[in-house]
């Protein structure tokens, strides 16, 4: 058996699991063990593509000298380098936290539809009915968010769509009073 006949399969196999894995992850959909066997399997995929890579390295290395393949292989190689850079505020002191968006979701998420009230200048009252017409039980203004959402069966992010832009489909359409010149 040699190391091309099963080089190749492996590779296949393993990029079938994170291909499938990988979009059920982007949907956020995260049943069974889809993110434990993503990120543990992915070294599997790793390791199939540099076996892969190895037993065809004279077919490999052939790509360099062509147009198509040297842009290919650079671009997704620009890319990957693109993606380590900080981006977005982030800076070398906030390596491995949260973002600020990520931060701010929580933090409404963990508040109360009173407080979350004064940050939209709407009243409790407001807001209640804004969710009642969504089906989410608020009629306690001093529950956060999260209360909120378990007690409805809904998720937290629904529930702040809901309340900041247009309801069930997570605040895509601009609330009332917002301008363009943010």
């Amino acid at each position: 058996m040699t190391l091309k006949s099963w080089a190749t399969p492996l590779a296949i196999g393993a990029f079938i699991i994170s291909g499938v894995t990988g979009l059920l992850l982007f949907f956020d959909i995260e049943i069974g063990l889809v993110e434990p066997v993503h990120k543990w399997l992915s070294w599997l995929f790793l390791g199939g593509i540099l076996l892969h890579t190895a037993s065809n390295w004279k077919v490999f290395t052939g790509y360099f000298s062509k147009k198509a393949g040297l842009g290919i292989i650079g671009t997704a190689a620009l890319v990957t380098m693109l993606s380590l850079l900080p981006m977005f505020g982030e800076d070398e002191e906030e390596h491995g936290k949260e973002s600020t968006g990520k931060a701010a979701v929580q933090a409404l998420e963990s508040s109360s539809l009173e407080t979350v009230a004064l940050v939209l200048k709407a009243t409790p009252e407001e807001l209640a009915a804004r969710l009642e017409k969504e089906g989410i039980d608020a009629a306690n203004a001093s529950m956060t968010i999260a209360e909120i959402a378990q007690k409805s069966g809904k998720d937290e992010r629904m529930v702040l769509g809901a309340l900041f832009g247009k309801p069930g489909k997570g605040g895509e359409e601009r609330m009332e009073g917002d301008d363009d010149d943010h």
